[in-house]
């Protein structure tokens, strides 16, 4: 398939502006230029937690195998109920692994655990708590307790032999790999993982340990970016910091992107005369530049690069701690997605009453950090974390929820619904 470049997708857009694009103008040319990388493994289910599926998964067996039950009971037949108490006998009992062999007449029943296969004539189950009276011999039941063919769990009723259990795309969870591992299935196919290259760039950036000399900072924003990607099933090529020269620059960005399948990297995409990543970017491939329009994390980059006939997607987030987070979360999260074969991972929105009010103009998305929680009637309710500045990453660690404020909205007085995201799956 031919990938259109990014020119050309950008011309497709209705209000293009490389100044000022829209966050969902950049959403979707991010979206329709990734593409997913073509090559999968197989995998164990104990390694499969959040690899993405290459293929779907047909289910082997029905489940459940047989009729059974879903509760500790009584089995009989449902046609034996009445609009008077009935007395059954008991002629055995069923536990799960163990089928009660032989028939089971009228007026006759079946002692019952969750699990066991259902007798042969019995439709349905009465929880052993609700029936009147009962001793080994007997057991009375009231009329109107239960209904025929309740507690009763159908073969197949789960899952048909011969129908897809998961669909190429899926990113597995913890319920998904209990699914498998219920179809007697051990090894499945995954998108091989992701190797994504990760630098910071700034002459002010010092390493952990070492010493901070006066105007300059430890470097954060790898480790909150190798913990996204590591959240995500990236395997992580760690660069280190970068100097800001041309010389420095052009050889990291070559190295990462002989070695890797995406390049993120942070600072030197604004528009300081120190500032070369931007410049870079363009000598090496095709990319797209743009000043978002939103807070926090208006500069960013975007596009893919080339060296030495090895290319790679490359992510110029911005050098602002929160900003970073924010353009991860909101760009680069999906495409990377996206680049394993997954499926679109829609993150809900939900509502819940600002307690503030929030000034914003509009014209832009902002992003602000927020506490989501209920209020005395179990209404959802957010604040902000206070100062919004995008230096600010201690919010970010107070936070739950990032608030979102649409392109063309305006000021929030207190108590208007606002859209928050919670973080939870995100970071």
């Amino acid at each position: 398939m031919t990938v259109p470049t990014l020119s050309a997708l950008a011309t497709q857009l209705t209000s293009y502006n490389p100044d000022s694009l829209s966050v969902a103008d950049a959403q979707q040319l991010i979206r329709d230029y990734v593409q997913a990388t073509d090559s999968s493994e197989t995998v164990g289910l104990n390694d499969a937690l959040c690899r993405v599926l290459s293929e779907d998964v047909i289910s082997p067996i029905n489940v459940p195998a047989h009729d059974n039950s879903a509760m500790d009971g009584y089995a009989f037949r449902g046609s034996d109920l009445g609009v008077e108490a009935v007395m059954f006998k008991v002629v055995g009992t069923a536990f799960a692994g163990h089928k009660h062999e032989g028939p089971v007449n009228t007026g006759e029943c079946v002692r019952i655990m969750t699990g066991a296969v259902m007798p042969a004539d019995c439709d349905t189950v009465v929880p052993q708590e609700l029936v009147t009276s009962a001793s080994e011999a007997s057991m009375t039941l009231a009329p109107g307790v239960v209904r025929p063919g309740d507690n009763r769990r159908l073969k197949g009723e789960d899952l048909m032999a011969g129908k897809s259990a998961l669909r190429k795309g899926k990113t597995l969870h913890a319920a998904d790999l209990g699914l498998l591992a219920s179809l007697g299935i051990g090894q499945i196919p995954v998108q091989r993982r992701l190797r994504v290259a990760v630098f910071s760039t700034g002459d002010e950036l010092r390493n952990i340990g070492e010493h901070l000399d006066e105007g300059c900072i430890y470097d954060s924003n790898r480790y909150t970016i190798r913990a996204m990607l590591t959240r995500l099933g990236c395997d992580v090529l760690d660069m280190g910091i970068v100097k800001d020269d041309r010389e420095s620059l052009e050889a990291a960005l070559r190295t990462a992107c002989e070695s890797a399948d995406a390049i993120v990297t942070s600072g030197g995409v604004s528009v300081g005369e120190a500032d070369f990543t931007r410049e870079m970017m363009a000598k090496l491939g095709e990319v797209a530049f743009w000043k978002l329009a939103m807070r926090p994390g208006r500069p960013m980059a975007f596009g893919r690069i080339a060296s030495n006939g090895k290319s790679a997607y490359l992510f110029g987030l911005p050098g602002n701690p929160v900003a970073v987070m924010v353009t991860f979360y909101f760009f680069a999260r999906d495409a990377l997605l996206r680049m394993m074969g997954g499926t679109k991972d829609s993150t809900p929105l939900i509502q819940a009453a600002s307690q503030t009010a929030i000034r914003k103009k509009p014209g832009r998305t902002e992003y602000q950090r927020g506490i989501l929680s209920m209020d005395a009637n179990g209404n959802p309710q957010v604040r902000v974390t206070g100062s919004q500045g995008s230096g600010i990453l201690r919010s970010m660690s107070e936070a739950n929820c990032m608030i979102i404020l649409h392109h063309e909205q305006g000021n929030v007085n207190a108590g208007d619904p606002v859209n928050v995201v919670l973080f939870d799956g995100l970071c």
